[in-house]
């Protein structure tokens, strides 16, 4: 029997304003039952002497300084726009107000 059950399952995809079918309920509970007991066995191996870690190896900042450097100026950013207005890219209204 799995840890899941289908009613369990169910109650999630209410949840999640999702319609399953009853042969969906149980394949849904196997497969995260699986899922329940592979992080489960994960825990297990780990140790008390090994830190959570993000990644592999040992990393510090690894992005570059934030200075400040000569960009664009608005009449060069909006020179090849089909169309603008005032110094912002002008386009076609896609939603409708309200």
């Amino acid at each position: 029997m799995p840890g899941i059950t289908r009613e369990e399952v169910a109650h999630l995809a209410r949840l999640a304003r999702l319609e399953l079918k009853d042969e969906e309920l149980d394949h849904f509970a196997t497969q995260l039952d699986d899922i329940i007991g592979a992080v489960a066995r994960v825990s297990e191996v780990a140790e008390q002497d090994v830190p959570p870690t993000s990644h592999p190896l040992p990393l510090t900042n690894v992005m570059r300084a934030d200075e400040v450097r000569p960009s664009l100026t608005p009449q060069q950013a909006l020179s090849g726009a089909p169309a603008q207005e005032q110094q912002r890219f002008k386009v076609p209204q896609i939603l409708g107000e309200d």
